[in-house]
């Protein structure tokens, strides 16, 4: 018959034995790391689960990788927005504290911190942050703005915005009338005409009134639209009649001036001697009267072009320069000048060199901070609140006056005002304020989003580690199980071994 040895009976063992000890590895291993396994195939069916949420996970690191960036640009954008908001403030402010003193440049001490404010607004908006020029729109590997004393000054054959002024300076005429022509008058009547129809230049007429009710007043007549040459130039005229007007009579006349304003020159019919300031007088009879009347209103349009139309002039220029594309300037060839030419890149300073969409500012950089949700924070330094502040600190910051000029103080006074004026908050207009709103939604946005994140976040990583995880205490009895197993494994298989048939035979 046959006998079975006990071969088979330790193969068996020792088999277990591997098991046992394969078994023991895989606890040891986990409770080190406190996980199932390294690979997913330790998860069993909860892997497509773990994987998930390790998506998830990954997607919400990416998220406020994204949210830290945004968060870092829109501070530095806030800075700068900051700062030329101040350093309006302060060109407003001087403008409104100056005195009008005049140094050896020709400029008020105003004027001089104007200098300093124009400067650091420029800098400010060729900040960057990491390499990205934040107010450029989309090219962010472009500074937003040619140089301030580029801007300015010019470069070679380029001119600045000085050189636009002194152009427009020059177009607004030379007689002391800013183009007006006051005809000689006749027996009872006084006229005014423009230069020359369509010409952007000089003061403008708006309306004449007179509370004389016996004097005849007409015009101005309304331009063609658009006014071009050859239609006739606008004119006005008044007319005394026969009858002499009352002392305290009013002759109002109404400019329109080249910034958009308009003001308004009363004379005022005086039986006093002699005349005071803003009358004149009334004579023997109307022919009298009439030649006065034309001598007070030359010297009331004298007083106005040399004083308010320089200071308007001078803001009209910063128009064309700052808030047109591309810059305006006069065209010289005709003289008189009658229009306004292209600037060109050969021949004129493009003061903003970034990108120049027609689509809001803000589109031109968006990001998403959350899977649904994307956040907008471009800018350009051609938005209107930049070139509003731009425009009128540049204005104040280049104008010189000649202190021998005997209305070098009605100049600065008028320009004082203009300054102050436009660089106040305007209804309907956008602001700084407007667009540090904007950047405070967008960083509200950031917040919130990041904020769901992290909680969701954190329930995700909770079931996660609860899919991959161990219980510390379930694997340390498992280990200790398995030791004790494995022991009397060893023992078993050791003691087979040294099983011979003479200590089978032999009694104990």
């Amino acid at each position: 018959m046959a006998i079975d040895g006990v071969s088979g009976r330790v193969s068996y063992l020792g088999s277990g034995i591997v098991n046992l000890k394969s078994q023991l590895d895989t606890l040891t291993t986990q409770i080190t790391s406190l996980k199932k396994g390294s690979t997913y195939s330790a998860l069993g069916s909860d892997a497509a689960t773990a994987t998930g949420l390790r998506a998830q996970l990954s997607n919400y690191a990416g998220y406020s990788n994204t949210a830290t960036l945004l968060n870092t640009r829109i501070n530095v954008a806030n800075l700068s927005l900051q700062g030329i908001g101040d350093a309006s403030d302060e060109v407003k402010s001087a403008a409104a504290g100056a005195t009008l003193t005049l140094d050896n440049t020709g400029q008020t001490a105003g004027q001089k911190t104007a200098q300093a404010s124009f400067t650091q607004i420029i800098a400010l908006l060729n900040s960057d942050a990491g390499g990205r020029y934040l107010f450029s729109g989309r090219a962010t590997d472009t500074p937003a703005t040619a140089p301030a004393d580029t801007i300015l000054n010019g470069s070679g054959v380029k001119a600045g915005f000085t050189q636009i002024i002194n152009e427009r300076a020059a177009a607004d005429g030379t007689t002391g009338l800013g183009r007006l022509v006051i005809g000689s008058p006749s027996a009872t009547s006084v006229s005014v005409s423009e230069d020359v129809a369509g010409s952007p230049f000089g003061l403008k007429l708006s309306a004449v009134t007179t509370t004389d009710a016996n004097a005849t007043v007409s015009g101005p007549a309304v331009p063609a639209s658009p006014p071009a040459p050859p239609n006739s130039p606008s004119a006005l005229s008044v007319d005394l009649g026969t009858t002499n007007p009352q002392d305290g009579d009013k002759f109002s006349f109404t400019f329109n001036l080249p910034d958009g304003t308009s003001q308004t020159l009363t004379l005022t019919a005086s039986t006093a001697t002699p005349p005071p300031a803003g009358s004149f007088a009334v004579g023997a009879d109307t022919t009298a009267t009439t030649a006065n009347l034309n001598a007070s209103l030359n010297t009331a349009i004298g007083t106005l072009a040399n004083t308010s139309l320089v200071a308007a002039s001078a803001v009209a220029a910063s128009n064309d320069f700052f808030s047109s594309s591309p810059p305006q300037r006069v065209d010289t060839s005709t003289n008189p000048p009658v229009a306004l030419r292209d600037g060109t890149a050969a021949d004129t300073i493009f003061w903003y060199t970034g990108e120049n969409g027609s689509d809001p500012a803000r589109g031109t950089a968006v990001a998403a901070v959350d899977q649904s949700i994307s956040v907008q924070y471009g800018a350009r330094a051609n938005e209107d609140a930049f070139v509003t502040a731009l425009k009128n600190v540049a204005v104040y910051a280049a104008v010189t006056t000649d202190a021998s000029n005997p209305n070098a103080n009605g100049q600065l006074t008028e320009l004082n005002s203009r300054i102050i004026a436009n660089l106040a908050v305007q209804p309907g207009k956008q602001s700084i304020q407007d667009i540090q709103a904007e950047f405070a939604g967008a960083q509200t946005s950031i917040k919130a989003a990041t904020d769901r994140e992290t909680q969701t976040g954190a329930v995700a990583q909770s079931v996660l580690d609860s899919i991959e995880g161990v219980d510390q205490n379930e694997v340390a009895v498992k280990i200790a199980a398995l030791q004790n197993a494995l022991q009397a494994s060893y023992q078993t298989t050791s003691a087979l071994f040294h099983l011979s048939l003479l200590n089978f035979l032999s009694p104990p």
